[in-house]
């Protein structure tokens, strides 16, 4: 498994915020839906194989054996969240608080969008240990972004925690949370709860416009706390 991100040309802006049919191979959809049901451990080989219509024979030609299906799923998730993260700091240039912005964004509304597929981070426990070292280390990077945005903002005084690899801790668990909860249906689109996950964070990492109610967002982005977030297209 490579663990280092994609390092192609930083994709077009609207790329990070458009989201289309999941596209996996049917092995790997069907995994991912037969461990969302049941879990790692609760699924077997044969439960996948009878989903997709083949013999297990047939599947093990694809794929080594379970564990490498999940630890394919994991890294095609993580590294998409890289991509689309990496675009919208591209996007927002030098700006620390207009790239923590976007970051935020991203992040918050690929766990919405791809909400099964993001789902699977709970089962990290199940990776063994070659296979977890690596993914950990995709989710490291995405950390560091985070983290090195927010040391540069301190620098500037856009941001004043006193604990900032804390802080991004805390803002990765409060983005990474909503795959657990958000439901297409319910009372916010995708995009108002990240629109609501951006102010959410930046009272996180001490952005004093957060606790004043004028953060002064970048351009598009402003939305009274409390309030309805603009809706804008997925």
């Amino acid at each position: 498994m490579n663990t280092e991100p994609s390092q192609d040309t930083t994709p077009p802006a609207e790329h990070w915020r458009s989201y289309g049919p999941l596209e996996l191979h049917p092995i790997l959809r069907h995994s991912m839906e037969a461990f969302n049901e049941h879990g790692y451990h609760g699924t077997s080989v044969r439960d996948i194989a009878g989903r997709v219509g083949v013999t297990v024979p047939a599947l093990y030609y694809h794929y080594e054996n379970k564990q490498a299906l999940l630890a394919t799923l994991l890294e095609a998730s993580i590294k998409d969240v890289l991509d689309r993260c990496r675009a919208a700091a591209g996007e927002a240039g030098d700006d620390p608080l207009a790239r923590i912005c976007g970051m935020v964004e991203s992040i918050v509304l690929y766990m919405a969008h791809r909400q099964r597929l993001a789902f699977l981070d709970t089962e990290i426990r199940s990776l063994e240990p070659r296979n977890r070292a690596r993914y950990v280390a995709l989710r490291d990077y995405l950390e560091h972004m985070l983290l090195d945005t927010v040391e540069t903002g301190r620098a500037k005084g856009v941001f004043t925690t006193p604990f900032p690899a804390d802080a991004v801790r805390s803002v990765l668990v409060m983005c990474q949370g909503v795959a657990n909860w958000f439901r297409a249906d319910g009372p916010l689109t995708a995009e108002e709860v990240a629109e609501r996950h951006v102010l959410l964070c930046l009272g996180t990492l001490g952005h004093p416009g957060a606790v004043t109610g004028d953060p002064a967002l970048p351009s598009g982005r402003a939305s009274a706390p409390g309030g309805s977030a603009p809706r804008t297209s997925g």
